[in-house]
């Protein structure tokens, strides 16, 4: 079940919805996390009629770096033993649509076009018997920007990966894909640019799940991008980037 966030006429503030027969329906926040409660009796809102926003609002983004050995070897680093994690601010998320600004302090913004996964109930402590994904809510698209410059002279990630408009996610999540084997692209300005599946990762997203899991509580609407395939490359004013990931649809936002 495809579910968004949107805003409409209707209401004051960004809404959430679930998607069927080309339509929104609205939904309050408890729904939206419990697929299984949502009622089916409010009417449908037309595409046309609404702005799909960002369709999660992590109280954190925790990032997995260098989970592609492709991607690794570009950047000159080899795969490491464990996954890699860094965290990026939960105000650099955007929507589709919405623009990619380039920052003043960089010379070299990339795309990272990435699997993200979003949390559907608290996880903590994940025992060897558990099915780490019975806590996943579904599944969207993450561009991980990255002003490669200054990652490179910081070492450490957080400068470099959170300017504001710097994690498009979206536009959707898709509640019920497999993630174990499904397509990721990038496209800018139509060439694509990255591409691999998600079978080619070091490290699976049940193992990372419970690797995190068991180091830092996930809530509800926390987001985990799970590492982005090689072909990583600048962007610049007035390009187009799209993150394509099978099954769920492609996130687009434009360079400014």
């Amino acid at each position: 079940m495809p579910l968004c966030r949107f805003t409409h006429a209707s209401f004051a503030e960004p809404s959430y919805g679930r998607i069927q027969d080309s339509s929104i329906y609205p939904i309050d926040e408890m729904e939206y996390f419990d697929v299984h409660s949502i009622s089916s009796a409010r009417q449908g809102l037309a595409f046309e009629d609404v702005r799909l926003v960002a369709p999660v609002r992590p109280s954190k983004i925790v990032c997995i770096g260098r989970n592609y050995r492709e991607h690794a070897a570009e950047l000159g680093n080899k795969l490491p033993d464990y996954p890699l994690l860094f965290l990026k601010a939960p105000s650099a998320v955007i929507g589709n649509d919405d623009v990619i600004e380039l920052p003043k302090e960089s010379t070299r913004v990339e795309h990272e076009g990435e699997l993200g996964v979003v949390i559907g109930r608290q996880a903590r402590n994940i025992s060897a018997d558990e099915d780490p994904l019975s806590y996943v809510l579904g599944y969207t698209c993450v561009n991980d920007v990255t002003a490669r410059d200054l990652q490179r002279q910081d070492v450490q990630f957080t400068r470099a990966k959170s300017f504001d408009t710097f994690c498009p996610v979206g536009p959707f999540i898709v509640t019920e894909i497999n993630p174990l084997d499904i397509e990721v692209t990038t496209r800018l300005n139509g060439e694509v640019k990255q591409h691999s599946r998600t079978s080619s990762m070091a490290f699976s997203v049940p193992f990372l799940i419970t690797y995190i899991a068991n180091i830092m509580t996930l809530l509800p609407g926390d987001l985990i991008a799970t590492g982005t395939p090689a072909g990583v490359s600048p962007m610049k004013h007035g390009d187009i980037v799209e993150v394509e990931v099978e099954g769920i649809g492609v996130l687009r936002n434009q360079v400014a």
